[in-house]
């Protein structure tokens, strides 16, 4: 092996072990990584499908393609330019994405700045503080979503009252449905690398306009006097319901979120209104019918008084990425 292509394939297994660090729903990790000598793929790894809340696997792809995000973004900060073929066999539903046509070009100073975010970046459920976010934040966060394919549309007062009266229906179906009740216990009472441990969970319902998911249990995360008064919702949505549409809006929430990392804006993920069909719809209703809601995303300045929650578990690299293609190469 040359001294480029060994260049090449390190790149790609760091690529694929940052990745790593992406939101996934209830922090299942549902993706596995093949370094090949000259690309990068990416599966699904059903197994981690949460297939009473999520039959349908709209949020396992979306997951997969924060992380896909991720990798792009890593490559990208170590010098490496990649083409993204989506869906590329039909007959295999479950490989997603190949990063190849890999080409050297010069390191991005923007994508070295991301991944520092990745770092950083977590998910802080507690009610948001006073200070609202500025339009000029507000416009970086939904171009950097739009750049993606995937629309992210602020909510205004009414669609909020509209939103918050949809997530309270689709907590209460949820709440009284045994089977989600039963997997939503399972990812949030893990002593492994998966799921959500109660250190990231609030130890009471926050008093919001919007509610929060119901996790069933309390968490020891405290939640302070705060609201959601100054925070923004927003809905990120695209014209397709498909995979490829998922996948992509999985991208889009990636490349938001660590843009909102950058501005000091914090990002909670509400997916319980995507999961119920009846709240979903009343989602499209939202967007008169324009378009297929993917995620909502509460968007706020973090109550600097109060220490935040720690970040969540990962699993090891060994365990999401296969380097056995190249190994000893």
């Amino acid at each position: 092996m040359s001294q480029t292509d060994h260049a090449l394939t390190t790149a790609l297994a760091q690529a694929a072990a940052t990745a790593g660090r992406a939101p996934s729903v209830h922090n299942t990790q549902p993706w596995r990584w093949r370094v090949l000598p000259d690309a990068l793929e990416l599966r699904v790894f059903r197994d981690r499908q949460l297939t009473a809340t999520d039959p349908e696997g709209r949020l396992l792809v979306l997951s997969c393609g924060a992380a896909l995000h991720h990798a792009r973004v890593a490559l990208a900060a170590e010098g490496w330019q990649a083409v993204v073929e989506r869906i590329p066999d039909p007959d295999g539903p479950d490989l997603l994405a190949r990063l190849t046509g890999l080409t050297r070009v010069g390191t991005d100073p923007e994508a070295m700045h991301l991944v520092q975010c990745m770092r950083i970046r977590h998910t802080d459920r507690r009610p948001v503080g006073d200070e609202p976010i500025t339009d000029s934040a507000l416009t970086e966060i939904t171009e950097a979503a739009t750049v993606e394919g995937v629309r992210l549309q602020q909510l205004d007062r009414d669609q909020v009252l509209q939103l918050a009266t949809a997530a309270s229906q689709a907590d209460t179906v949820e709440s009284e449905d045994p089977r989600l009740r039963a997997e939503l216990a399972y990812w949030t009472s893990r002593a492994d690398d998966v799921g959500l441990p109660a250190a990231v969970l609030p130890e009471s319902p926050p008093q919001t306009t919007v509610p929060g998911r119901d996790f069933g249990r309390a968490g020891t995360l405290p939640v302070g006097p705060g609201h959601d008064q100054a925070a923004a919702y927003a809905l990120l949505h695209g014209d397709e319901d498909e995979p490829n549409t998922w996948l992509r809006a999985g991208e889009a929430l990636s490349a938001s979120w660590l843009a909102a990392t950058r501005l000091g804006v914090s990002v909670v993920p509400l997916s319980g209104v995507i999961e119920v069909p009846g709240t979903r719809a009343e989602l499209r209703g939202v967007l008169a019918g324009m378009g297929h809601p993917y995620l909502v995303l509460r968007l706020g300045r973090a109550d600097p008084t109060h220490a935040g929650p720690p970040h969540t578990p990962r699993l090891a690299v060994e365990q999401v990425v296969d380097t056995t293609a190249v190994r000893g190469a």
